[in-house]
């Protein structure tokens, strides 16, 4: 490998062992075994180069997310399995989440993370209105990546934020489907939800 790609790996490795926030200059050339001038060399900042790394972990997640897709007989039961493969995945991947976490924070004072982040977002929405509906992304109505696409992506935020801070109490896969149901009821039926 040369420079660029030890440091992309150097920077993968601090993010699993530091996360985003604590990762140095210092650390991420260690990792890499290179020099610390080799990282504004090839990104510029550390910023950047934690950014490209990071985002390269998501998306080699986001690849495997079909992986995660549910199994049962019925609708509900796929997507209460679904978010019990979620749910497992949040602590299999921790550093991947908790750095997610820690990008979000910073990128509060960083406009160009915070664009990085907010067209993610905007690519995701799509994507898993796509995996929900079971069409390809094409077929995905705006309607539906704006409604289905940015709750899905609510409630995966919120779980993964329980499962981070409190993982026995975490909610499972058939607590989300049952909470959703009586959500919907509540809407639907035009109950106070006080």
């Amino acid at each position: 490998m040369g420079n660029r790609e030890d440091l992309l790996a150097g920077a993968r490795r601090c993010l699993e062992e530091k996360g985003y926030l604590r990762t140095t200059v210092r650390d991420i050339a260690t990792a890499a075994h290179v020099s610390m001038a080799a990282i504004g060399y090839h990104f510029g900042s550390r910023e950047a180069l934690l950014n490209q790394a990071l985002f390269a972990a998501l998306d080699e997640w986001s690849g495997a997310v079909g992986g995660l897709a549910g199994e049962g007989e019925s609708p509900e039961e796929r997507y209460a399995d679904m978010w019990d493969r979620k749910v497992r995945n949040f602590g299999e991947l921790r550093w991947l989440w908790i750095a997610n976490v820690e990008a979000f924070v910073h990128a509060q004072s960083s406009p160009e993370l915070l664009a990085a982040l907010a067209a993610g977002q905007r690519a995701a929405r799509p994507q898993l209105a796509a995996l929900l509906r079971g069409v390809p992304e094409s077929e995905v109505a705006a309607a539906d990546a704006r409604g289905i696409g940015s709750v899905q992506m609510a409630l995966m935020t919120g779980v993964m934020v329980q499962a981070l801070t409190d993982p026995e109490h975490a909610p499972n896969g058939r607590e989300i489907a049952s909470g959703l149901r009586e959500l919907a009821d509540l809407v639907e039926n035009g109950k106070d939800a006080g």
